[in-house]
């Protein structure tokens, strides 16, 4: 995500301030700007974040340790239920088995840092720092992105949602789509064990480009119904969408939409790309990351998929940026470093479904 930072006449006497030979000068200006950094990356982590979309936060204070009551998730009936978490950043999610009662949840902190030499300061130049300041929330939303689909793609995985296609399907049709909405359906039930007061089951559907292309050409051929076990290959049909959906895909190359679904797509899922070969390493069944692809679809009224994040004492935010001083007078540089402490949760796998296409 690009950052720009205001060319006024503030901006550039706080710049000019922190590259001052005056350590006195500089320390404060250096204070003042990492004070202004914090709220500015934490709001582009929350906004450029695809994974924003799918974790509902859980704030708690810092240096205390986050729990979820799983007694409010679930009925109860068999006295324990199955989770999805990850105890280190970068690690690999693990499903436990806990009571109904409190859930301890393991966080982990993630870190970055910039640096870059004192004359840019000097002489006001505004993109220098505010390619710093890009670079330092660019590292950290990588890692939080990993982090963060790690964790509902080993959910998928392992919690035998991934619709079952059986045929080698070559695109996205309806037909998966409804297919999936009635699994979706079947598996969540109310805690009487029947229908749910929500009228929602399928609510968001993350495709590869690929599948988004698929989508935008329902505008100019027809829709392939899937072969069934007992239908001839004579029997195939080719069914039209209606002009009005097809023109409606047209104008808006493409359609963000489908069924009330909520299409979106993601540049890590498709042949070969980073997130199928993560959902490679966790599932079972058939799948080859370089030519299949997996399609996520998410149920986000359940409010399954939690992220528990420290809010710092003193700012109140979510992000803590601060001066970095390791560097010598000599050096010539300006430092920065900045951290959050979260963690990543799924605690209804209900709430995940996918399939494969082939």
């Amino acid at each position: 995500m690009k950052l720009k930072l205001k060319n006024t006449a503030e901006q550039i006497e706080l710049v000019k301030a922190m590259g001052s030979r005056d350590n006195l000068v500089a320390a404060e200006a250096n204070q003042a700007f990492a004070a202004f950094l914090g709220p500015v990356v934490a709001k582009v982590l929350m906004q450029a974040a695809t994974a924003s979309a799918i974790y509902t936060d859980l704030p708690y204070d810092e240096d205390d340790r986050p729990s979820i009551p799983l007694d409010l998730w679930f009925d109860g009936g068999e006295g324990y239920t199955t989770t999805w978490s990850q105890s280190v950043a970068g690690g690999l999610p693990t499903s436990t088995v806990e009571g109904f009662s409190e859930m301890k949840v393991a966080t982990y902190r993630l870190d970055s840092a910039v640096s870059f030499l004192k004359r840019y300061a000097r002489r006001g130049r505004l993109d220098v720092v505010s390619k710093a300041v890009e670079r330092m929330a660019n590292e950290l939303l990588v890692k939080q992105e990993r982090n963060a689909w790690a964790v509902a793609l080993k959910t998928l995985a392992e919690s035998g949602n991934v619709l079952n296609t059986d045929e080698t399907t070559v695109v996205f049709t309806l037909d998966i789509l409804n297919r999936l909405m009635t699994q979706v359906k079947r598996i969540n039930r109310s805690f009487a064990g029947g229908t749910t007061t929500d009228a929602y089951g399928l609510t968001d559907l993350f495709v590869s480009p690929e599948v988004k292309e698929d989508i935008r050409s329902f505008a100019y051929q027809p829709v392939s119904i899937t072969t069934t076990a007992d239908t001839l290959p004579a029997k195939n049909v080719l069914t039209n969408l209606p002009d009005a959906v097809r023109e409606d895909i047209y104008r808006n190359a493409g359609t963000q939409e489908i069924y009330g679904v909520a299409i979106h797509d993601l540049i890590e899922l498709g042949g070969n790309q980073k997130y199928n070969f993560l959902f490679k390493e966790f599932y079972s069944g058939t799948f080859e990351p370089v030519t299949d692809e997996v399609i996520v679809g998410l149920d986000l009224t359940k409010d399954a998929f939690v992220r528990p994040v420290a809010r710092q004492a003193e700012s109140g935010g979510t992000f803590t940026a601060l001066p970095d001083d390791q560097f010598a007078a000599r050096s010539e540089k300006i430092g920065f470093y900045g951290f959050l402490e979260e963690g990543r949760v799924c605690v209804d796998a209900r709430a995940v479904h996918g399939v494969v296409i082939r």
